[in-house]
This record gives C-alpha cells, structure tokens and sequence, in this order.
C-alpha cells in the first residue's frame, strides 16, 4: 500500500543513510531496547511515534536516522512533501471480508501451504549463505524473522510457526488501519459473490 501512496501522492524528500547515524542508533537500540527508542521518537515526533506499531524496529529507528540527520522530524518532512497530481483520475479499491474469522481462517490457511510449499528450506537457504542477519530489512519481513529464529536455536518450529501467525494479523490489522483512513475508498468483500460482481461493475463504470 506504501507504493500506491507514493504512486498517488509522491513522496516525501528524506535524507540518505548514514552509516555512522545508523551504528549509533543501533547501538541505542541495543542497550535500551526498542520501548526507550519509541519514547525517544514520542518526544521528538509525537505524530510519526502514534502512527508506528511500538515494535515496529525499522520504522522507529528510521524516524529516529532522519531527525538526527536533518534536524526535522518525519512527520514533518512528509507535511513539507510537495504533491502531484496523477493526470488520471483513480479509482481505489480495498478487498477484504467483513467477518474477520474468514480473515483469519485465510491467513491460516495460505501460511500452511508456504510451509507446504517449501517456505521452510527457503528460510534456511537464506541463512546457510552467511551474508544475512536479521539486521537486514528482507529478514525482518512477517514469517521469514520467526524461522530465522528457529534455525538459529531460539524456538522451535511450532513456536515459531505460532509468532508468524500472529505478526501476519497483526499486519493485517495494520493495514485494514491504513485503508480505513485512504479517500474515496470502495470496499468490496472478494468472498461474497454479489460483491465480486458489484467490484467489476465498478471498475468497468469508471472513466479514466
């Protein structure tokens, strides 16, 4: 969803990494743990600190890089951020059940068949390379972090398993949150027929 708002609205003008910056917030994170950098953020940027899951380690800390870099806050900078307009108008669209079981039950069901699937010996592919760590963005990702951990001897399988079902809700969560709050916004429920028909109908009526 990230990319359509960036696709729809631009995005915001922030300054690149510094690895310097980055070792030293890495380092606080470390010693204090990612509560006190999310209270840290709260103090300097109230509106970013709101918004962000508490856990949220890569989002935190990032709001945190830029405000040591540029002297501004996130939030901030994303209210100076100039805007496009598309030269197209656009149609959004959100598809999700209205019964949060049948959510659920899906999010069940598609995590059974990756494992099925061989996501398991692709984890650990990754980590038999030796150039990745969970400091890296792509290892951070829901379901990849719990069998990392697994493989490195810190949970077993189906503790891990139990983790990766309950980030992906709460990912999920997350972004039933975001689309709640995206303009002119037609929900549409993909697992009821009528409504499947209703989304057609609706993108067949709209005029570019």
């Amino acid at each position: 969803m990230l990319y359509f708002k960036a696709l729809k609205d631009g995005l915001a003008d922030l300054p690149e990494t510094d690895p310097k910056v980055r070792a030293e917030v890495k380092q606080r994170l470390d010693e204090k743990g990612i509560e006190a950098l999310h209270q840290e953020l709260a103090s300097i940027d109230a509106v970013s600190a709101k918004r962000l899951h508490p856990n949220d380690t890569q989002r935190i800390t990032r709001a945190i890089e830029v405000y040591q870099m540029s002297g501004k806050s996130l939030s901030q900078l994303h209210a100076e951020q100039q805007t496009r307009q598309l030269p197209n108008p656009l149609l959004s669209i959100a598809l999700a059940p209205k019964e949060r079981s049948q959510l659920d039950q899906r999010i069940i069901q598609r995590f059974e068949q990756m494992m099925q699937r061989g996501f398991l010996q692709e984890v650990e592919g990754l980590y038999q390379r030796g150039d990745l760590n969970l400091d890296c963005a792509s290892m951070r990702s829901v379901g990849y972090r719990q069998l990392w951990q697994h493989l490195a001897g810190e949970m077993k399988l189906d503790d891990a398993l139990d983790k990766a079902l309950i980030a992906t809700r709460q990912l999920a969560k997350r972004q039933y949150t975001w689309l709640r709050s995206w303009p002119k916004i037609q929900w549409f429920d993909p697992l009821v027929e009528n409504e499947r028909q209703a989304c057609l109908n609706a993108i067949k009526a709209f005029n570019l």
